[in-house]
């Protein structure tokens, strides 16, 4: 028997930067025993700088440019906390986030990267964009071409080089789409360009002169409205589009951190440490006081191995062996020129053509190549020797986690089945609901439980969404929740990690009971092979507790969760990869699988227990099986209408790559006979087990609009999916 090894020390990764994701992808290569890596980043995806000005000009999708980080860190066999750092507490070694959550680090990394943003301009914050950060510039400059008048204008704040860059870029996908731009770049300074070697400066001013860009010198801007700005000098200039790459502003909350810095930035010496040497920074966000450079990609780059090694360095205890980081004196600047051709700058010199934006191409598409298919990892392999019927219990895809785990109905059907029923006159209804109901004094009180093995590494948020997983069952039946057991198995760790992460569990998951009305009494801990949480969940029923089986022939069905999260969940573990090149990527995905599966079912349910006639939760068994236990109690057929069943995004596409939870071949298997089940994706999601699934619900006819409606407006998803019919118990799908 081999156990996994017990995690010791915490590396923490600051920010989703081309350095950071570098590391990330040389550590899932060269892992370190012992170490729990964790990245912070606001958003499940990064772009890569590189690619800004061909995505702008419409000669990559958006999905090109992007790095999934996500698909990163679970490849990396890390933490990812979509969140942004707000603070760095050097004393007590902890990280704290938007959300006010504290992280551990015995060695931590900043690669935040900096704003272009004017905040001192009144109507920039919200009427005009920066191009750093990346991300959102890219989603506003994709939405303001859907609705782009046939003469827009467009005005760049900063005629660097990368202003320059971006009006050309913007200027040829505007033309290219049919309009009549009229782009123009202000400078606050008497020149632009002056980072450029001069002949180079020439060319790109040549270029901009034969787009009909305009650059206006010595001029700023004190105000952005909606369609114009006003200038230094008192003037209006019509603008649909304000965008500024003015300078590099960096992240104010450096500054409360306590570490040395430069104009803003991190100042670090040759080992990319800063003044606390168990910090390290890298990036724009960092300041070579050794050696200083311009802020460019490049150097984030170049540091990215010299960091990996200075980590597993200071991991191992070797602190006086770090490497240092010596930058190059100047370096490549390929600019694009709007079209797909490019100029070259180094050392003075320049070159120009189509051969160097396909150079360029080549250059990007190498690197973005990294973060697109990642080695598959060799699966357990079985022993030469082994048991009748070992290959099969295995299966072909990796065990999931969440209601994914779950064992299959028939399974527990067939155990259930030498189970005796209650005897006790106390116990009101035993199996076969959501929960229990006792009768206590003169009170009901229900009571349920539910397990979840890990499928992220974020035991935070693990905890949270097993919480709501759990209470589930107690507002499926009506009943407000009223006290909570925890059943916590931590994965191997040293004494201080083990610490930290029981408190950051029983912290997530303090915070949705309290939420709820109900307390956590107590519980009890163990030590296993990996991460798994339960809860034990009581509550109080002030009237009948709704059950499964009081569906009514023309009753309406509604449901409020779209469905998918097995399929996005198994996607996830698996590192897979969406098809559409429009589309969203897999992080993008599984964010917002994670925020639908943290929405608490409370509110939902305190609208629905007055008129539903029956309700269940939709976990592990899926849509079908959950809707066939409600048919089959009453004796009453369902039909779905599959046109109407919610799908969370991405899931559908998922599903038609073949995508599925390990559970689904089961829940499908045990319904073989009772439903017809359209092929295609949509109905292979009717047996995708749900881990926080929605509320499945029967209520009178006239009742379920009305319902709906108020659902949407406390700002709760609900929609009819179908109708409870007489006959005998079978679902059909139309």
């Amino acid at each position: 028997m081999h156990a996994p090894l017990p995690q010791t020390f915490d590396i923490v990764l600051i920010g989703g930067g081309h350095a950071h994701a570098l590391v990330l992808r040389m550590w899932a290569m060269k892992p370190l025993a012992g170490v729990r890596l964790t990245l912070i980043n606001p958003g499940p995806i990064a772009p890569y700088t590189g690619m800004l000005p061909g995505a702008i000009a419409g000669h990559y999708a958006r999905s090109e440019m992007m790095i999934d980080l996500v698909r990163l860190a679970r490849f990396a066999g890390a933490r990812v906390i979509l969140d942004r750092a707000v603070g760095i507490d050097t004393k007590a070694r902890l990280i704290t986030v938007g959300s006010g959550r504290k992280l551990r680090y015995d060695a931590a990394s900043i690669d935040i990267g900096i704003a272009s943003d004017l905040p001192d301009v009144p109507g920039f914050a919200e009427h005009a964009v920066s191009a750093k950060p990346l991300g959102a510039y890219a989603q506003r400059w994709e939405a303001f071409l859907q609705t782009a008048p046939n003469t827009p204008d467009v005005t760049i704040i900063g005629a660097g080089v990368g202003g320059v860059e971006l009006a050309l870029a913007s200027a040829y996908h505007l033309r290219k789409l049919g309009k009549s731009p009229t782009v123009t770049v202000l400078e606050a300074s008497a020149s632009a360009l002056s980072a450029l070697a001069p002949a180079s400066a020439k060319t790109l001013m040549a270029a901009m002169q034969r787009d009909g860009i305009a650059l206006r010198c010595n001029t700023t801007v004190s105000e952005v409205r909606a369609q114009t700005l006003t200038l230094s000098n008192g003037s209006i200039l019509p603008s649909d589009f304000t965008l500024s790459v003015a300078g590099a502003r960096p992240q104010p909350w450096l500054a409360e951190t306590g570490l040395a810095l430069q104009d803003g930035f991190v100042a670090i010496s040759p080992s990319l440490q800063s003044s606390d040497p168990a910090i390290f920074a890298v990036g724009d966000c960092a300041a070579m006081t050794f050696a200083p450079r311009p802020k460019a990609g490049v150097f984030a780059v170049r540091q990215a191995p010299v960091l990996f090694e200075n980590l597993r360095s200071l991991a191992m205890g070797r602190a006086g062996r770090l490497r240092h980081y010596a930058p190059q004196r100047d370096y490549l600047k390929l600019i694009s020129l709007g079209s797909q051709t490019a100029l070259a700058d180094k050392f003075g010199l320049r070159g120009g053509g189509a051969w160097l934006w396909r150079l360029k191409d080549r250059i990007d598409a190498k690197f973005m190549a990294k973060f697109n298919d990642y080695p598959v990892m060799a699966r357990p392999t079985l022993p030469a020797n082994h048991a009748l019927g070992m290959a099969e219990a295995m299966g072909d895809k990796p065990m999931c986690g969440g209601c994914g785990a779950k064992v299959g109905a028939e399974a527990l059907a067939q155990a259930l089945r030498v189970l005796p029923a209650p005897t006790r006159s106390d116990v009101l209804s035993g199996r076969g609901d959501d929960a229990a109901v006792l009768a206590v004094g003169g009170a009901r009180q229900v009571i349920t439980t539910d397990h979840l093995r890990a499928f992220t590494n974020d035991p935070h948020l693990m905890a949270r969404l097993t919480a709501i997983h759990a209470l589930g069952d107690i507002w499926a039946m009506g009943a407000a929740p009223q006290a909570a057991l925890a059943q916590i198995t931590l994965p191997r760790l040293s004494p201080a990690l083990q610490a930290d992460m029981l408190a950051e569990v029983m912290a997530a998951a303090s915070a949705v009971f309290g939420a709820a009305g109900a307390d956590i009494v107590g519980g009890h801990s163990s030590v296993g092979d990996e991460l798994t949480l339960g809860f034990t969940v009581t509550g109080i029923a002030s009237y009948a507790p709704i059950p499964k089986n009081g569906a009514r022939p023309g009753n309406v069905i509604v449901l409020t969760k779209p469905l998918g999260t097995g399929t996005i969940l198994a996607a996830e573990m698996a590192m897979a990869r969406l098809t559409r090149r429009a589309g969203p990527l897999l992080g993008e995905v599984w964010a917002g699988c994670a925020a639908s599966m943290a929405r608490p079912l409370g509110p939902a349910a305190a609208v629905l227990r007055a008129q539903a006639t029956a309700m269940t939760d939709v976990t592990g068994f899926g849509l079908a099986g959950h809707l066939w236990e409600m048919v089959q109690g009453a004796g009453v057929a369902a039909r779905l209408d599959i046109s109407a069943l919610p799908i969370l995004p991405g899931a559908e596409d998922l599903a038609a790559q073949g995508i599925a939870s390990s559970l689904a071949p089961a829940n499908r298997a045990a319904l073989s006979w009772q439903i017809d089940a359209p092929p295609g994706p949509k109905g292979d999601l009717l047996f995708d087990p749900q881990t926080c699934g929605g509320l499945l619900a029967t209520v009178p006819a006239h009742w379920a609009r009305p319902l709906c409606l108020e659902l949407e407006r406390m700002g709760e998803f609900a929609t009819i999916i179908g109708t409870i019919t007489d006959g005998p118990p079978h679902i059909f799908v139309d």
